[in-house]
């Protein structure tokens, strides 16, 4: 599991961004809220992830602490409830708002 990536931010398109880390460009789908929070491209950024492991894809997803990242993975165990839907949701509240 990749848990945490830091690296220079080259690309920034919302909700994805582009992260090189190790020489790896990792393509990184993040909520609005981090999103706004993020640096100017060539900067370093530290992200908190979850890779999504799927039968077609390997999806990275990450916020900006690690309170967004636990309310993220709670989200996701809720039945009828996908990474696009907990991002959504993570884009309008902060992690103590839906607490």
């Amino acid at each position: 599991m990749i848990g945490r990536l830091t690296g220079v931010l080259l690309e920034k398109n919302p909700p994805q961004i582009l992260v090189e880390a190790g020489g790896l460009g990792y393509e990184v789908e993040v909520p609005m809220s981090t999103f706004y929070n993020l640096p100017a491209t060539g900067e370093r950024v530290t992200l908190y992830t979850h890779l999504l492991v799927r039968e077609d894809a390997h999806l990275l997803y990450g916020v900006g602490t690690q309170p967004e990242r636990r309310a993220f993975r709670q989200l996701l165990k809720i039945t009828g409830v996908g990474a696009p839907t907990a991002l959504a949701e993570l884009s309008g509240l902060s992690d103590a708002e839906l607490a």
